[in-house]
């Protein structure tokens, strides 16, 4: 059951990333649907509700757009390339805080940049 919840969290977290690459891509429709689900966490049927539809044209646009994001991210690999930029630039981090400390403000300069795109970038 763990792991299912731990996979449910990976799947949200990789479409709300994908949906900050490549919402504005989607309708109008499909973005405001992604919305309530992901990131308001509403049910298809608090959804269906607030939109006038049926639970299934709100599963069924779900459905769509989330192929069209993954689609988008397969054809652009902007996510990915993020995701590698953001690991390195932390992996870079980590082997700068095993030079010695004396190296001083140098040092501290770098760390505060390094640490400053980590943050810009949601790490």
């Amino acid at each position: 059951m763990i792991a299912c919840r731990r996979g449910m969290m990976e799947k949200f977290a990789r479409i709300n990333l994908l949906f900050d690459f490549y919402g504005p891509l989607l309708t109008e429709r499909q973005q405001r649907i992604l919305e309530e689900y992901y990131a308001q966490d509403l049910s298809l049927g608090e959804i269906a509700a607030v939109q006038g539809v049926t639970r299934q044209a709100v599963h069924d646009t779900i459905k769509r757009a989330t192929l069209a994001l993954e689609r988008y991210e397969a054809k652009l690999g902007l996510v990915e390339k993020f995701l590698y930029q953001r690991s390195r630039i932390a992996e870079a981090a980590e082997e700068l805080d095993g030079l010695p400390v004396e190296q001083g403000d140098r040092y501290r300069r770098i760390k505060a940049l390094l640490q400053d795109v980590l943050r810009v970038a949601g790490g």
